[in-house]
């Protein structure tokens, strides 16, 4: 969800858990009819290893006649990673792609030097009773990969490592955890893990990643004696093992990587370590100068003003 006009979130309150070092309190803003949250960046956290951008998307039920309705829009220096829970979402960009994507598939689109595409709810299913929850996050580019040919892939959630262990379900979306490593392709180390814990269960999170998040999706959590409720992004220290409980049961992604090194710029839907490079995607999209997208060339998202 690239299209968002409202305020970047907050810190939460303040807590005693000395393993979390931020919690942050996603602002939620409604699209089209239905509720997006948006967790990062943050005024005091850019970045959790690669993660620049964490969006969770309803879940929400879209009526006939309401339709999720992104427009066409670019990209520079990023990935973006949809994941959903519910629903289906059609994307379609200027490479030729189209993919409807289904729920625990995971669709990667690496805009490197530029990309333009769009997601919309499906046309066969408009006039049906739908419902929509997931996630969509960008992966900031390294250095060395900012300015490649821009790549589309989706991977089946059947193609996914999934384990079980003391009640815990676990699906590594990206990456490696506990020696299962997921198809999809990764440019720097990456983290992203799915977990569902039954009542009572609990589940170790190593140190191996420098630097750890997690954002809660249903059911409360308990992390050394403090309890967190859904939608938190909790940030952890690095270098500590963390334990993640829950009483009731719960759900949550597990996200982050190694950091990047560098810094990085954010301006709309572009990514960089460079202002000037920022600038110029900017005058090439209000010029027309990206690509269009197959199939859906009617209509765009202007460049906002600044």
């Amino acid at each position: 969800m690239s299209f968002f006009p409202a305020r970047d979130p907050e810190p939460g309150d303040a807590f005693s858990c000395d393993a979390i070092e931020l919690m942050v309190v996603p602002n939620a803003k409604d699209i089209g009819g239905f509720e997006v949250r948006r967790a990062l960046p943050t005024a005091r956290r850019r970045l959790v290893g690669p993660f620049i951008f964490f969006d969770r998307m309803g879940p929400a039920i879209l009526r006939p006649g309401t339709a999720l309705d992104v427009r066409p829009h670019p990209h520079i220096g990023l990935s973006t990673v949809t994941y959903l829970f519910d629903g289906m979402i059609r994307h379609r960009d200027s490479l030729g792609t189209e993919m409807v994507i289904s729920p625990g598939d995971v669709n990667l689109m690496t805009a490197g030097r530029g990309i333009v595409h769009s997601e919309r709810t499906p046309e066969e299913i408009r006039s049906a009773t739908t419902s929509i929850s997931g996630l969509q996050t960008w992966i900031a580019l390294p250095d060395n990969k900012e300015e490649i040919a821009p790549g589309f892939e989706n991977t089946a959630n059947t193609a996914l490592p999934e384990f079980k262990a003391d009640g815990a379900k676990v699906r590594v979306v990206m990456g490696d955890f506990e020696g299962h490593r997921a198809p999809v392709t990764t440019f720097h180390d990456t983290l992203y893990v799915d977990v569902r814990l039954d009542p009572g269960a609990r589940i170790r999170i190593p140190a191996d990643a420098e630097e750890r998040a997690i954002y809660v999706l249903e059911g409360d959590v308990v992390i050394s004696g403090d309890r967190f409720p859904p939608d938190r992004l909790l940030v952890f220290r690095p270098g500590d093992e963390i334990v993640v409980s829950a009483e009731r049961g719960a759900h949550f992604m597990l996200f982050g990587g190694a950091s990047l090194g560098s810094k990085r710029y954010i301006w709309w839907n572009f990514v960089s370590s460079s202002k000037e490079r920022i600038e110029q995607a900017k005058e090439e999209w209000k010029t027309g100068r990206f690509d269009i997208v197959p199939g859906d060339e009617e209509e765009f998202i202007p460049l906002p003003e600044d």
